[in-house]
């Protein structure tokens, strides 16, 4: 038992956080200038990070100067100090770590990398000894969790490995942002200054920071370096006989194995022509001979069952956003973040997409708060209702395999009451939170789907429908359901990615593909009868034959939301089959930087994001920066050096490699590359690249000349 006399310090991230502590606690005593205080405890917090690690001049007054003869620069011991504007905080804190009536110490700092970092460097600095240090970590900021968390703390040097991690993160930045950018500014800086009729210019790089920005590059030059090929698509207006009146729908010409054009040179894929004379000497074919009808070939009609998706991760989330909201990355996770701090949805930045065993256990709390909630209200009763939570262990939703630190973001169900004070964008974040969490208690969504193939002239059609036939988990997740409704009629194939199409040249210029609907509106029930009527044998009327031309697009840019998702899946982009294995799950960055890193690519001018579309693009700066270091260290622009020194971190935390291993690799690495660069020669060269670039963009501006209102 705790002596009468002493007293448990809990420690949070912020202000915000410690007040939920506080109540938590029922801590109703003195506020004091930066803590909580009662006759049993104390609560405090930092204000995010209180401490930094030193810039090189604090080891030395001579490294304030950049200098080739100062690389590479690979301290024995780091410094630290204390961030100038939180130093009144820091010493706040300070004093209370080491108050001799305080015997126990709770770290209640964010339940991740970044926030046992930011403990573990004000307790470095302050000095702490001989105190307990119990961790809370918990995956809401609820009353119960909050208690559970505290009543379950373990030592805090059980996450001695997750610490170290964190250390090394850090230092791996530091030495490469230092060294690399230094030493890339002295060699390519003044080339670069001169080009840009600047004074001067200062390389930053980074290793996750550089990686994106040879991402977004790397697609810009494809998109510019694409060349299209036309291609023509023969397309039948079919009219099956129905009363009152025939049902017109659209088949695609296919060349099969019994068509004239099959495996022949004229074919761009089997369901087009490389040159439009083709497809007209096809349809002159087809009329030749009236009467104008085909016969039915064949018929297939089969279930399909689309299942609801996985939960979000942040990265998910980020990305939906992206598409629903039109807001940065960056702003998605603060909204949620916010939600988070007021008790609504669990942690945010997490990488799992499932639940844990644990919480799947008590998971109808989550759901029956929900009936609170008037948009979600019938659905949570629902679910309730028919008990299918219940069973929810077993399914794909949960897997304790899958987490790491925090399970899947979904709703707690408290907190509702903060909605009133909540701008209307984090309620719309809630609500998409709130549908994807409660369509896993619904069951699949049925479609019933024909296939039509039809012959004429030993030329075959095909046409596919796709009707909904059980909505299952799309009443909850879809809001524009009554559209999903609707027959999709489609033609043998919609163009795949890469392709797209104009009816007889004609529709959006590079739009989406035409709309395959008949041109005769026709009922969904009319549809559905003569589909299931319809047999071998039966003859159709051919009203009509068509082109449409199409032509091949290059691949897209990636926005704001997508970059999130090709960050945390890097991995794939990986060539080496063996690294690719090593590193699955570690993308580049983590879920709680990734945000962050494409906020700063943007706001030191290397890309540019058009705030209405979310679309990303190079500007003529990181162009030229991503030449020189694709000229110098161009293993920086690699998806798998980063992802692998990701994992290597990810081994660090789980005690795998020795911290002192990763740190000797490190040092190596980085003290390699910097000699490379401080060698070479090249910088007089870098010129006709830098031309390539600019021949894109606007001279005065710096910006695309092609501008963003015209990029997609």
């Amino acid at each position: 038992m705790r002596d009468s006399m002493s007293k448990a310090l809990y420690i949070a991230e912020k202000p915000s956080v410690a007040q939920q502590f506080a109540e938590a606690l029922k801590i109703r005593g003195r506020r004091g200038d930066g803590y909580i205080e009662s006759e049993e405890a104390v609560v405090t917090w930092c204000v995010g990070h209180l401490v930094t690690m030193s810039y090189p001049e604090a080891y030395d007054p001579k490294y304030k100067r950049w200098s080739i003869g100062t690389l590479p620069f690979l301290p024995r011991e780091f410094k630290y100090e204390v961030i100038g504007n939180v130093s009144k905080q820091f010493q706040i804190v300070k004093g209370l770590l080491n108050r001799p009536d305080v015997d126990t110490i709770y770290v209640c700092t964010d339940s991740g990398r970044e926030g046992e970092y930011i403990y573990r460097l004000v307790a470095q600095l302050a000095g702490v000894k001989d105190k307990k240090q119990k961790r809370v970590w918990i995956d809401s900021q609820t009353e119960e969790e909050i208690l559970r968390g505290i009543r379950e703390a373990k030592d805090e040097t059980e996450y001695d490995n997750l610490s170290a991690s964190a250390y090394l993160r850090a230092k791996e930045d530091y030495l490469m942002g230092i060294n690399f950018s230094r030493a890339l500014t002295l060699k390519y800086g003044p080339v670069m200054a001169n080009y840009l009729r600047e004074r001067y210019t200062v390389l930053s790089v980074g290793r996750v920071m550089t990686c994106v920005l040879g991402m977004v590059v790397r697609r810009e030059r494809e998109i510019r370096d694409f060349v299209k090929t036309p291609f023509y698509r023969v397309i039948g207006a079919f009219e099956a006989p129905a009363q009152p009146e025939p049902v017109p729908f659209e088949a695609e010409w296919k060349a099969v194995e019994r068509s004239a054009y099959f495996g022949t040179p004229f074919l761009y894929k089997e369901n087009g022509f490389k040159e439009r004379k083709t497809a007209e000497e096809l349809i002159a074919k087809l009329r030749a001979n009236p009467p104008m009808t085909a016969a039915v070939a064949a018929k297939e009609k089969k279930k399909e069952t689309k299942n609801p998706p996985l939960l979000y991760n942040l990265a998910e989330l980020q990305n939906d956003c992206s598409k629903m909201f039109k807001i940065s990355p960056d702003e998605a996770l603060k909204v949620v973040q916010e939600l988070y701090e007021r008790k609504m949805v669990t942690y945010p930045r997490t990488d799992a997409r499932v639940l844990s065993t644990a919480v799947a256990k008590e998971i109808h709390k989550n759901i029956g708060g929900l009936k609170n909630y008037g948009p979600m209200a019938e659905y949570a009763a629902e679910v309730l209702a028919s008990g299918s939570y219940k069973g929810i262990a077993k399914t794909r939703y949960v897997n304790d395999k899958q987490i790491t630190d925090h399970y899947a973001i979904v709703p707690t169900g408290q907190g509702l009451g903060n909605l009133r004070s909540l701008p209307p964008l984090s309620e719309k974040v809630y609500q998409v939170i709130c549908r994807r969490f409660l369509s896993i208690f619904y069951p699949a969504a049925i479609y019933q789907k024909y296939s039509l193939e039809l012959e004429r002239e030993k030329e075959h059609f095909f046409a596919n429908f796709k009707v909904l036939d059980q909505p299952g988990y799309l009443k909850v997740a879809d809001v524009n359901l009554a559209k999903k409704a609707a027959v999709e009629e489609t033609l043998a194939e919609e163009p795949p990615a890469g392709e797209k199409e104009t009816a007889e040249g004609g529709g959006e210029p590079g739009g989406q593909p035409v709309n395959t609907a008949p041109k005769k509106a026709v009922s969904q029930e009319a549809l559905l009868q003569m589909l299931a009527k319809l047999k071998k044998g039966d003859i159709l009327t051919l009203a009509d034959l068509f082109i449409k031309e199409g032509e091949t697009s290059p691949p897209k840019r990636y926005t704001s939301g997508s970059m999130i998702l090709a960050m945390e899946n890097a991995g794939q982009l990986i060539e080496d089959e063996e690294l690719r294995a090593q590193i699955k799950g570690s993308g580049i960055g983590t879920s709680a930087t990734r945000a962050e890193i494409l906020k700063k690519l943007f706001n030191i001018n290397y890309l540019a994001l058009n705030k209405k579309t979310q679309v990303i693009t190079p500007a003529l700066l990181g162009e030229m920066v991503y030449d020189v270091v694709d000229n110098s260290i161009r293993q920086l622009l690699n998806p798998d050096l980063t992802a692998s020194w990701e994992k290597g971190l990810t081994y660090v935390a789980e005690g795998t490699i020795t911290p002192d291993e990763y740190m000797q690799k490190l040092e190596r690495f980085v003290a390699g590359r910097t000699v490379n660069v401080i060698r070479m020669d090249n910088q007089y060269h870098m010129r006709q690249f830098f031309d390539r670039a600019a021949a894109y963009y606007n001279p005065k501006a710096g910006k695309s000349r092609t501008g963003t209102s015209k990029q997609e």
